[in-house]
């Protein structure tokens, strides 16, 4: 015979709350307290300037891929 019952949210409840329900962990970033403060004013310079160099090469990417396409259509 066919099964008749297909879902039931029976005991569920109780099985998420016997741990208690928790918020996702966020992504923690080591704390900075007591770090030399020149190393911590660096490093914060040394992050900006990297995602600027990113976004040009982001961009360059960009541009040599237009620039193939285009060579490309040109061809044939």
């Amino acid at each position: 015979m066919a099964k008749t019952k297909n879902h039931t949210n029976h005991n569920q409840n109780r099985k998420d709350h016997r741990n208690g329900i928790k918020r996702p962990k966020k992504g923690n970033k080591p704390s900075m307290r007591g770090v030399d403060a020149k190393f911590v004013r660096n490093m914060r310079f040394a992050k900006r300037h990297n995602k600027k160099g990113l976004k040009k090469m982001r961009a360059n990417e960009a541009l040599q891929k237009e620039a193939a396409l285009a060579a490309k259509k040109a061809s044939t």
